[in-house]
């Protein structure tokens, strides 16, 4: 499993020649950290008394971005795994009609879980934005940075794996699903944009 690597053996398995670990795996591996900072600081603020009044937001906080934290993780595997299902229905057998249909419906279904998995990574990388929105400027502020850090991570993720859905969604047939994907990624970008302004007004002034 990737996420079972050091960060060398992924780097590494990242820089062969082999296609996937790609991009999508990369943009889970961005979300995951980020919210991976924000548990950080949540921690670094709970049991503070200087920061007894928001207590109960940071621990409420950290166990939500755990959530997504986890889920992150395994994205991480489920966005190579999906790339390798695209490839194994390519490989199948198409020497007859029947084969040829079974082949081309497999096919479409690993290209729907190709963007599907990403989109996921949106969402969760979104969820993640919105924590941090919400606990910018009232947890531990020598933790600002680390906080602003998580914001830039989950923002990497969000747009890495948009592009990860959008370039598989050309391959897929059905376009009442390539509609609504990209009407969904374009309004999770435009909600995180908003969001991530917030974000960075807070941290510039607090540094």
């Amino acid at each position: 499993m990737l996420v079972n690597m050091t960060v060398n053996e992924f780097a590494e398995e990242l820089a062969s020649d082999s296609p996937a670990p790609g991009g999508g795996s990369v943009a889970a591996v961005s979300g995951t950290l980020g919210a991976g900072l924000v548990s950080m600081v949540c921690r670094l603020t709970i049991g503070k008394k200087k920061y007894e009044a928001v207590e109960e937001l940071m621990t409420q906080t950290l166990s939500e971005v755990e959530t997504h934290r986890q889920a992150l993780g395994r994205l991480v595997d489920e966005d190579t795994d999906a790339f390798n299902q695209v490839m194994a229905g390519f490989k199948l057998p198409r020497d007859t009609d029947e084969q040829k249909a079974e082949r081309g419906r497999a096919i479409q279904l690993a290209f729907k879980q190709a963007a599907d998995v990403p989109f996921s990574v949106c969402r969760h990388c979104v969820a993640v934005l919105k924590l941090i929105d919400a606990i910018a400027g009232k947890a531990n502020a020598n933790a600002l940075s680390d906080l602003g850090v998580a914001g830039e991570a989950a923002m990497t993720g969000l747009r890495g794996a948009a592009m990860n859905v959008r370039i598989n969604l050309p391959a897929i047939t059905d376009t009442d699903y390539t509609a609504e994907k990209n009407q969904q990624v374009r309004q999770l970008l435009d909600d995180a944009a908003m969001i991530k302004s917030r974000i960075d007004r807070i941290i510039e002034d607090g540094l």
